[in-house]
């Protein structure tokens, strides 16, 4: 399985011979200037919620690839009115889909979109691909609802905000592996903007001296799972 990180929560996991793509937010990006959004190719588009910086380039990206966009109900009905035609919404819950079953999961956070209009609510995903559990928590505070994943699923990984002001911090995501009963965390939602730089490398040390693994890849960089 491959992650390659695109800049704040948008990724893009390859498994199973499919292309799952996160929470578009490239374009508008300064970070993110190197990526080329025209090279990104998906088969599924997973939306947490409905905040500009996740769905900026959702319309652009759903319409050229014709991947199937899977969002919570209320961000379904947004991008549907942007031409986009293939488009499941879902609820918290289980649902199935042709690479297995997916795992909509309650996030603590807001959610408006980008024209003001309700959002509902956000989410966060478990994935079961190649033998492997991904959760990725979307926008969240800590959750004591997270110890619940922990009695569903054994995670090979967890994708965790860390930028800390509007979700999780570093030392809060150390919460949630305990919580998770995982020790392997890929970090999103920091640096993009001044409330949420952090100091990468103490991130990465509080972690070595919790014995646990925080991965950081570069922007545009791809590591295997």
């Amino acid at each position: 399985m491959k992650y390659t990180y695109y800049g704040q929560s948008c990724f893009l996991l390859e498994a199973d011979g499919k292309k799952f793509l996160f929470d578009p937010f490239i374009t508008h990006n300064p970070l993110a200037e190197s990526i080329d959004i025209n090279s990104i190719e998906a088969d599924y588009i997973l939306v947490s919620h409905g905040h500009a910086d996740h769905i900026a380039d959702l319309p652009e990206v759903a319409k050229r690839t014709n991947a199937q966009v899977i969002a919570l109900v209320e961000v379904a009905e947004w991008i549907k009115k942007h031409d986009v035609k293939n488009v499941t919404d879902i609820n918290f819950g289980k649902a199935k889909f042709d690479f297995g079953t997916l795992r909509t999961v309650w996030a603590v956070h807001s959610s408006s979109n980008p024209d003001g209009s309700y959002g509902g609510n956000p989410a966060g995903f478990v994935l079961e691909l190649e033998g492997k559990s991904i959760y990725y928590a979307g926008d969240t505070a800590l959750t004591i609802e997270m110890k619940i994943l922990a009695d569903l699923y054994n995670l090979d990984y967890a994708i965790l905000p860390i930028g800390g002001h509007y979700t999780m911090d570093v030392d809060d995501a150390l919460v949630a592996t305990k919580y998770l009963e995982c020790n392997k965390v890929i970090g999103v939602h920091y640096n993009t903007f001044p409330p949420i730089q952090i100091d990468t490398k103490e991130a990465q040390a509080k972690f070595n001296r919790e014995n646990k693994t925080l991965l950081l890849p570069a922007i545009g960089e791809s590591i295997e799972l």
